[in-house]
């Protein structure tokens, strides 16, 4: 992916270890969701919802500058896919997000305010091991006494998603899209090179999901994933939003 000329990067970022947890789920579920301009995506005829950990790692605002003692943190959110035909004929496939858990205030506040996204602050903690032979990954947050937690387990080698295939199709969305207040829409490009995925041979979600997403939502993080992966991840430039309706 490339920077057009009009674009203004807003972040500069490593994100590392992406935990992918994918569930199919009735489309009407997430209606109230989709951004103005925007429209459902889907995979295969199914829609799909995200529960996705990672770490997010020598953060820089503008691209240039260090953010004092908020450079490196977790990040969990979840997630859901849309597709935008942008006036110049690009069919555009981007992210909505529906949360967004981090364990900094500042961050929280920053994205609020820069893009209208959902954050939310909790403590977090997270867990990466590999071994060459296999790979696991687990994100948490803190919710009162207790942690919620999601997880992923992978053997073997890390690949480049196969052509057609749901870790592409997750991994391959280069936009993100924000519903407004006002009940506009922005949108904002995020750029990075293409990532090699880990497909899991275990994988879930553990907590009370209600509290952050609501009981409908939480009904399908309790049941297994429909798939489940960990990407390697890389250095990534998000730019700034811009209004679309």
């Amino acid at each position: 992916m490339t920077q057009t000329s009009n674009e203004r990067v807003f972040l500069w970022a490593e994100w590392r270890d992406l935990v992918m947890l994918n569930y199919e789920v009735d489309p009407g579920l997430l209606r109230d969701y989709v951004p103005r301009g925007t429209e459902l995506d889907s995979f295969r005829g199914g829609t799909l919802v995200s529960l996705v950990g990672f770490r997010f790692l020598r953060t820089k605002l503008f691209g240039v500058l260090p953010l004092p003692f908020h450079s490196n943190f977790d990040e969990v959110n979840l997630r859901f896919y849309v597709r935008r035909r942008a006036s110049d004929g690009d069919d555009r496939r981007g992210v909505v997000f529906i949360r967004e858990i981090v364990p900094k205030r500042a961050v929280a506040m920053l994205a609020r305010l820069a893009y209208g996204e959902n954050y939310s602050c909790y403590p977090m903690r997270h867990r990466v091991t590999s071994d060459g032979a296999s790979k696991s990954a687990e994100y948490e947050w803190r919710l009162h006494t207790s942690w919620a937690k999601l997880r992923a387990e992978a053997a073997g080698e890390p690949e480049l998603p196969t052509e057609g295939s749901i870790e592409q199709f997750i991994t391959e969305h280069y936009w993100g899209y924000s519903a407004q207040r006002d009940g506009g829409s922005v949108e904002y490009h995020v750029t990075h090179p293409r990532w090699r995925v880990w497909k899991s041979t275990r994988a879930g979600f553990e907590g009370d999901g209600a509290e952050i997403y609501g009981s409908a939502f939480a009904a399908a993080l309790q049941r297994p994933p429909d798939s489940a992966f960990i990407a390697d991840g890389s250095p990534v430039v998000v730019y700034a939003g811009r209004r679309i309706a």
